[in-house]
């Protein structure tokens, strides 16, 4: 898993009109041809981004929050997040204020990654994306959800799913189809956000805000374009897709602030204390994360509720920018130089961003591979199975028939032989009645040949079939072929009922 350093800009905002009515010096100054800032006489600090006091909000833009686009869409968690004292440009660099009121120009990074979101997902024909969005900002250490102001604190809970990645339980999420129902909800939720009026801000942000974006895309492997005419016949349950997430996080930190120079008291120096807190445990996880022995040392991202929810995008799973904004102003030196000291920590995070496949999806797309590779062996098995009954039932059907006419060919022998013995006891019946009537027979002769009669006579009555009115004999005899013309007959009209059965 490659890991890539958390990306820094520096923004460094023009003299407001009353800083030059009262001849504020300017005390930082950009390196021409450089990426470096040098604060007061000698303090240098070289960024990844520097923008001067006359960079546009398109300037900041192209450069810091564009490639975070791409990203976004390519599935990488991608966060840019503002940071600096309270009236440095924070919440106009990111776009956090009354867009509606700002011309084309002068709108933040916010409307513009909306709109450049968008544009990206017109022209991935072959992608579905459903993006779905959450605006949730930290008041004096509470959640609240600025999509739906009826919700308190205790709705809302940060957890960690599986995989480790933080997640908000209870936030409104809406469903989004155009990038101007995504900006009347930003309108929406920072109208609805905690502002106030300090002497350095009149409209100071007095709570930090999150606004994330939730694309959820399901696309083809390995690129197979789904628009073709081809494609259109195949169905879509046949076809292999992959199921990507991703979100996009915008980060407007509350302004760091001392009471000195705000003037606050009451309810506005609580809700300073609140903020500088938060800010401090901010920056001591940085420290943390910044710092080469860091495996060693905890990272306190539980300390605060911005902390943990920030936890995926410093040091985690995210493609992150840090856009640090200061004053020129030499009556802000030392919270100019505060900021380029903790803008120039968060360049030593490293985090590890990676395509937030879905394992599930994936598994489900095995699974039906694997059913599919069963089902074709069980049809195969079948087939094979229907195959070698019909070639045995055939082996078998010849079978009987040869044999059936193999018992035809006995019965038909047997019938000539017995037709035959038939005939000669016949004659010799015949034979002995003439000679019966002679007188020179003795009488022992003429007892067996009465006996013989006698037999005839039996055999007449128990086999009247196999002989006529007139004669008599059809058996073979204990010297024949030891079987009955009556035991052949039943043989061959078991095997006549068994062939026509099957058949």
């Amino acid at each position: 898993m490659e890991e890539i350093a958390v990306k820094v800009a520096v923004r460094i905002r023009p003299l407001l009109p009353k800083e030059i009515l009262h001849n504020h010096q300017v005390c930082v100054r950009i390196v021409p041809n450089t990426q470096q800032v040098v604060i007061g006489k000698d303090r240098a600090f070289t960024f990844d981004f520097v923008f001067g006091q006359k960079s546009s909000q398109e300037d900041v833009y192209s450069a810091c929050v564009k490639p975070l686009v791409i990203s976004a869409i390519e599935g990488y968690n991608a966060t840019v997040f503002a940071y600096g004292q309270t009236g440095s440009g924070k919440t106009y660099t990111i776009g956090g204020g009354h867009i509606a009121s700002f011309s084309d120009e002068l709108k933040g990074i916010i409307p513009r990654a909306i709109h450049e979101i968008f544009r990206n997902i017109t022209e991935h024909h072959n992608t579905d994306f459903h993006v779905k969005v959450s605006y949730i900002e930290v008041y004096k250490e509470e959640l609240r959800d600025l999509l739906e102001l009826q919700s308190t604190s205790k709705d809302i809970h940060i957890r960690e799913d599986e995989k480790g990645n933080t997640v908000i339980i209870g936030a409104k999420e809406c469903e989004i189809e155009t990038p101007d129902e995504m900006l009347s909800l930003l309108e929406a939720g920072n109208a609805a956000r905690h502002t106030g009026t300090t002497q350095m801000n009149e409209h100071s942000s007095r709570s930090h805000a999150i606004f994330t974006i939730y694309l959820n895309q399901k696309q083809p492997k390995n690129g197979q374009p789904s628009n073709t005419d081809e494609e259109h016949i195949i169905k879509e349950s046949e076809r292999s897709f992959q199921l990507i997430s991703s979100k996009f996080c915008f980060v407007d930190l509350a302004g760091s602030e001392r009471v000195t120079k705000t003037g606050n008291t009451g309810e506005r120096f609580k809700e300073s204390v609140q903020i500088n807190s938060g800010l401090l445990a901010l920056g001591n996880v940085i420290s943390a994360l910044g710092d080469p022995k860091r495996k060693s040392i905890h990272v306190p991202y539980r300390d605060t509720k911005i902390t943990r929810l920030l936890k995926d995008s410093l040091g985690g799973n995210a493609k992150t920018v840090m856009i640090a904004c200061i004053s020129p102003s030499s009556s802000n030196f030392d919270e100019s130089l505060n900021t380029l000291k903790y803008a120039n920590r968060a360049r030593d995070i490293r985090n590890k961003p990676i395509v937030n496949y879905d394992p599930d999806w994936d598994r489900i797309d095995e699974m039906e591979l694997q059913i599919k590779t069963l089902r074709e062996a069980l049809q195969n098995q079948q087939t094979s199975l229907l195959s070698r009954a019909s070639q045995v039932s055939q082996d078998s059907l010849c079978q009987d028939k040869k044999r059936i006419h193999s018992l035809e060919e006995q019965v038909a022998h047997l019938q000539m032989e017995s037709y035959h013995y038939k005939h000669c006891i016949d004659e010799a019946l015949h034979f002995f009645w003439e000679f019966g009537d002679a007188n020179s027979l003795k009488e022992g002769q003429w007892q067996k040949m009465k006996e013989w009669f006698n037999m005839i006579e039996e055999l007449q009555n128990e086999l009247p079939d196999l002989f006529g009115a007139d004669s008599g004999f059809g058996n073979g005899g204990p010297d024949s072929h030891h079987i009955t013309i009556f035991q052949l007959k039943r043989e061959l009209k078991k095997c006549q009922v068994s062939a026509v059965y099957f058949w």
